[in-house]
């Protein structure tokens, strides 16, 4: 009778020893998920709203504390080029984007595959590169393509680009902005 006992109170021990470990990989695991799979942090998403407080031209706006932001994927015909003269559909685009975001309110966010650069761009100004949401949520970068102000600008890889690609084939198919016949 005495290895009976010892044998159950063994048995439970391996159990509790047994469960304790299985506790301990739970918690690796979900903290590993909470690291990795959660939503962006801070470095990828700027919750705070900001004021534009000038567009430059179609694809890059001033903020209010002077910073430059360059919209990812997207690009739209020059106005302001030191060494191009203003091009087909520029001041349209333009003023596009002025009535969509100067003097409004904007969330930034960045992409990942901007983040080795520090989210800047390669120009002497060192703009910033992000995705510019409006208030009601809407992308702007998408709009500005969607609706035939640019193109999408595949020469840098970015997280949304089939999807900028997508909505330019669209805008090319219904002949929209830049795609009308001139």
């Amino acid at each position: 009778m005495p290895s009976t006992k010892r044998y159950i109170r063994r048995l439970r021990s391996h159990n509790r020893a047994h469960r304790l470990a299985w506790v301990f990989l739970s918690s690796i695991v979900a903290l590993f998920g909470l690291a990795f799979f959660n939503e962006p942090g801070p470095a990828l998403t700027d919750g705070n709203f900001r004021i534009v407080q000038r567009v430059i031209d179609g694809d890059t706006v001033m903020m209010q504390n002077g910073e430059r932001i360059r919209l990812i994927g997207v690009d739209t015909p020059e106005t302001k080029h030191p060494r191009k003269p203003v091009e087909r559909y520029g001041k349209e685009a333009s003023a596009f984007t002025k009535a969509m975001v100067e003097g409004k309110r904007v969330r930034l966010e960045y992409d990942q595959a901007n983040a080795a650069r520090n989210h800047k761009d390669s120009t002497p100004q060192r703009r910033t590169l992000a995705y510019v949401f409006l208030e009601n949520g809407m992308l702007l970068n998408a709009e500005i393509i969607r609706q035939g102000y640019g193109f999408a600008y595949t020469q840098a890889p970015f997280g949304r680009m089939e999807e900028f690609r997508r909505l330019e084939r669209q805008a090319r198919n219904k002949r929209k902005g830049l795609w009308a016949e001139p």
